[in-house]
């Protein structure tokens, strides 16, 4: 069986009897095994340091072998057997003293022959062909085998992974339900209905100068779709998936307690070592942040000039889609902007010990990230339109562009394709740089190195290659670990759960992605990468904390989707109290204006203000007041409800499973009595020896 790592060691384990010396996993001998390996550049002005460690190491009982690079002159490896207890790798790689550092891969991943009838070669192979290969997608994850090999900290990642992929199937199915429900519902809509058939509504221009007024009906096809999203199922999916949140997050801690029992780290605690590890500068930080959100802004000045030039263009299909081609533009412009401002390096400012940083670090990067994801969002959900004034009382951006208005039914539909394209998009992204990216560094390297790699020798064929030469060719880990592998997924539950009551299939999505996820994360670690450090780790730190505040963010934003941006509550406020079935709806929710145009003299718009000819003109409605209070009303109660049910279930479930619980009392139970047993008998002996009486008692 594997040593099981701890803090500041090595993890090994034991090479498959078949390999041999020549296979790079074996000093020259064929008898010690290489535990670990280290790089350094012959050219490297770093010799005293070097030469000092490698003294070090020796005195302290570790065998070191040296074996020159068959692809580059330049390149030497220092293969060492035998653990060690503490070693500064980080230091000295970072002061060039070495290269790399790296614990081997146990040999090649792929065999000639059938793993069914020959058996796996190694870890690394029965890895690859029940894991990494792409066939077997639909297959649970070997986790003790990940574990075994990776060490628990990473298989505690893949664990809490597998999990979350599995808990969103209830929910991409009850996503698709009710998007289903909408587009079956779609033209016996009445809201829909009265928009289609409005072809008297002259609709006030959307520009100052070059717009015309617009006919209600010419945004038919924009009403239906919003009724996709928009409809009588998304108050219950946004309550359905608050308390998924809420499942999902206390089943996970039975599942890890089960884990953490099997893989036995229940009484392990962690033993902190000093790492040269970075801290975010804080300075920088903010300075990026503010980056952020003065992109947000220039993303909405884009649309307020977008919006203008649309719907003045004298081509037809796009001035009739203005909508559309406003929010389509403006959603691909604000992609862009966040994977580039995602791309930022990261500030380095003061060693600290490694979970503390690991800890701080994931915390900022997080904000950092979500900040740069979502703050066009937020503006589309709870800004959009609600600042645009009226007819004749614009307010306006440096006095020059009008701030956008909502669409006459509702601006869910912007929200919603802002949701969609970002992560769609997003996800292809990361899946490329992932997967893609070091595909090619690794294809660059194999193509260098049949070159000989400028100064080294030609090596036709890559299997002669030892295994230390074959592993450096490789690229190695995240320089973050695994905090990039969290932060992608945590993001993604974010953005599947913040503003879920607007885009129902975000769930499915983040499904089929994920299921990618495994897959190409366990290649990734199986054979493109070199074989990280394992270590010990009993959950899964601070990204716990972050979904438990995302869960609470989530029920506080739906509620607000809910009451403020889509117009559920308005339409719920009438069909209680002006109109049964909805009817007259959308006559209801259009204000009118008098304009100076000879051929319309009355234009609608979107508001609840007294007409022109009133005695107090364009000044807000009773409705108004009606629909405000009942949106309060709503996001109170929607609130307090579904806070109250997460709570319940909470309480319901046991952070432990009880026959875990029993297992654990039992243990302990038996523990204590081999430890009794033990010091009866040694005071039996003692009192042999000693010719003296002692109790039978426990003393």
């Amino acid at each position: 069986p594997a040593q099981l790592p701890t803090r500041g060691t090595i993890f090994f384990l034991p090479n498959h009897p078949t390999n041999s010396g020549s296979s790079g996993l074996f000093f020259r001998d064929g008898k010690k095994r290489i535990d670990y390996i280290l790089v350094y550049k012959k050219s490297s002005p770093q010799v005293e340091k070097r030469c000092t460690f490698e003294k070090n190491l020796r005195a302290e009982g570790l065998m070191l072998e040296k074996e020159p690079s068959l692809t580059n002159n330049d390149i030497m490896f220092v293969k060492i057997h035998a653990p060690w207890d503490t070693l500064c790798i980080n230091r000295l790689l970072g002061n060039n003293t070495y290269e790399a550092a790296f614990p081997p891969h146990e040999g090649g991943y792929k065999s000639r022959h059938p793993i069914k009838t020959h058996g796996a070669q190694n870890h690394r192979h029965l890895l690859y062909e029940r894991w990494a290969r792409w066939g077997i997608w639909y297959k649970y994850q070997p986790l003790d085998l990940i574990r075994r090999y990776f060490g628990e900290k990473i298989g505690l990642y893949f664990a809490w992974l597998g999990w979350y992929t599995g808990m969103l199937i209830p929910a991409a199915l009850v996503g698709v339900f009710v998007f289903l429900y909408g587009l079956f519902t779609m033209d016996s809509s009445q809201v829909s209905k009265e928009i289609c058939e409005a072809n008297t509504t002259i609709m006030c221009p959307m520009c100052e100068d070059t717009c015309e007024p617009w006919t209600l009906s010419d945004s038919c096809v924009y009403a239906k779709v919003t009724h996709l999203f928009d409809n009588g199922g998304t108050v219950f999916f946004a309550i359905f998936m608050a308390i998924w949140a809420t499942v999902f997050l206390e089943f996970w801690k039975r599942r890890r307690a089960e884990l953490t029992y099997d893989w036995d780290l229940i009484d392990w605690e962690e033993e902190e070592v000093c790492q040269q590890s970075p801290q975010i500068d804080l300075i920088s930080f903010d300075y990026f942040i503010s980056l952020v959100l003065t992109a947000v802004f220039a993303v909405v000045v884009f649309r307020l000039i977008a919006m203008e030039k649309f719907a003045s263009l004298n081509w037809y299909f796009v001035k009739k889609n203005w909508q559309f081609a406003t929010s389509g533009t403006g959603v691909c412009i604000n992609f862009m902007i966040i994977m580039s401002l995602n791309v930022v390096g990261v500030w380095t400012k003061h060693p600290r010990t490694e979970s503390e940083w690991e800890n701080s670090f994931a915390l900022k990067m997080f904000l950092f990230q979500f900040v740069n994801l979502n703050s066009s969002t937020f503006y589309i959900a709870f800004f959009l339109g609600r600042f645009a004034g009226r007819p004749g009382k614009y307010n306006k951006l440096f006095n020059r562009w009008r701030l956008e208005e909502c669409h006459p039914s509702g601006c869910l539909i912007d929200l919603c394709l802002q949701m969609g394209v970002i992560m769609f998009f997003k996800q292809i992204w990361n899946n490329f740089m992932e997967l893609g990216y070091p595909l090619l560094q690794n294809w660059w390297s194999r193509r260098k190195m049949k070159k000989g790699g400028g100064a080294g020798q030609n090596v036709d064929n890559k299997a002669q290659l030892p295994q230390w030469d074959k592993d450096w060719n490789l690229q190695p880990m995240n320089a973050h670990g695994l905090v990039d592998e969290y932060l992608e997924m945590v993001l993604q539950f974010g953005f599947t759960t913040i503003f879920v009551a607007a885009f129902p299939l975000a769930p499915l999505l983040a499904l089929l992605n994920n299921i990618i996820e495994i897959r190409l994360d366990a290649y990734k670690f199986v054979t493109q990468w070199r074989r990280p450090m394992p270590a010990r780790a009993t959950d899964i730190g601070i990204w716990h904390g972050i979904l438990e505040g995302i869960g609470v963010l989530a029920v506080i934003t739906n509620a607000f989707v809910i009451a403020i941006t889509s117009d559920y509550i308005p339409r719920f406020v009438y069909a209680f109290k002006y109109g049964p079935c909805l009817r007259g709806y959308m006559n209801s929710s259009l204000s009118v204006f008098e304009s100076n145009n000879s051929l319309h003299r009355y234009c609608r718009y979107r508001d609840y203000r007294a007409p022109p000819w009133s005695s107090v003109p364009y000044e807000f409605t009773l409705q108004f007041w009606h629909v405000l209070a009942a949106r309060l009303a709503f996001i109170i109660v929607f609130e307090h409800l579904v806070f109250g049910i997460k709570s319940f279930i909470a309480y319901l479930i046991p952070d432990m499973p009880k026959d875990l619980c029993d297992r654990m009392r039992r243990e302990k139970y038996l523990m204590q009595e081999m430890m009794y047993e033990a010091e009866l008998e040694h005071l039996q002996k003692e009192r042999k020896k000693n010719g003296r009486r002692y109790h039978h008692e426990w003393p």
